[in-house]
């Protein structure tokens, strides 16, 4: 599939992640991204006299952080790769031509702690879905 990563005659990298995981991967991130610091830790209040604002201060016991974290780490080895180097061609740390240079960088970087090294980014949706465009691809469609 030719994709404009440079010139017209560039083919987009074959990424051992499919578009559609790294697009729930988006989804799943940006509502992990809408967390805010918690204002009152034990306020002994009833959720739904407090507008259950709870829910969206970052706890440490999370439900969306560890679907998330759950996501990532379930992911074969290739595919995490590929996530990270998505998350690195996104937040501008290299181009689409030299995509198989930051995934080797990644590559190099791998170890069991790529689950949480992606989800302490607090843009990871935004990185991936930068990353995906960058080399031509979207979740839109």
């Amino acid at each position: 599939m030719k994709r404009g990563i440079g010139s017209e005659d560039t083919e987009s990298p074959e990424l051992a992640i499919s578009a559609g995981k790294v697009c729930f991967i988006i989804a799943k991130a940006h509502g992990f991204d809408v967390k805010v610091a918690i204002t009152e830790p034990d306020s002994g209040s009833n959720p739904t006299d407090d507008g259950e604002v709870a829910v969206l201060q970052d706890h440490d016991d999370d439900p969306v952080r560890e679907e998330l974290g759950s996501l990532i780490s379930d992911l074969s080895v290739d595919e995490q790769i590929d996530l990270v180097a998505l998350t690195w061609l996104g937040r501008d740390d290299g181009k689409a031509a030299d995509w198989d240079e930051v995934r080797q960088q990644a590559a190099y970087a791998h170890n069991r702690h790529t689950a949480d090294y992606l989800c302490g980014n607090p843009l990871l949706g935004d990185h991936l879905a930068a990353g995906l465009d960058a080399l031509g691809l979207s979740c839109s469609g």
